[in-house]
């Protein structure tokens, strides 16, 4: 039984998941597999760059962010989809050894029109360094049961 239903968010609402701090070698096999540019995968390379060194993909630092996001909450919510995300910007690179923590926080709540047992709640989910600057941010919404008998 989800302990999250659609009534029980509100904007303003703000969870923090946990953090990821990336190894050399975790970034470089990622990124060999899925987005196999130099600058994450050849450390000669990425030495030359402006970033001195490899760095990971934007996808690897969203999808660990988005990993925590459900560990940490949407697991445990009665969500019943996404239709996908509005926003996804990388702001910074991460480096091996940076410490990113999960951030997500409701930016908006509303009920469906057409389907009442639901409603959708808008989410800015991020990613921050040590400094608690955001690395990553993704907006976007997820269709969330109401409560039964609610």
């Amino acid at each position: 039984m989800p302990r999250h239903w659609f009534e029980d968010f509100a904007v303003g609402d703000r969870w923090e998941f946990g953090t990821w701090t990336p190894t050399r070698d975790e970034l470089v096999a990622f990124a060999r597999e899925h987005d196999p540019q130099p600058i994450h995968t050849d450390e000669a390379f990425a030495a030359r760059t402006p970033y001195g060194g490899v760095i990971a993909s934007g996808w690897q630092t969203t999808l660990k962010c988005i990993r925590m996001f459900v560990d940490g909450l949407m697991r445990d919510t009665a969500g019943l989809a996404s239709p996908g995300v509005d926003e996804l910007r990388w702001l910074k690179p991460v480096r091996p050894g940076d410490r990113v923590t999960a951030r997500a926080e409701v930016t908006e709540v509303g009920a469906s029109r057409s389907k009442p047992d639901r409603g959708r709640v808008h989410f800015l989910i991020s990613g921050v360094d040590a400094a608690g600057e955001p690395v990553m941010t993704v907006r976007g919404f997820f269709f969330v049961a109401r409560r039964p008998g609610g």
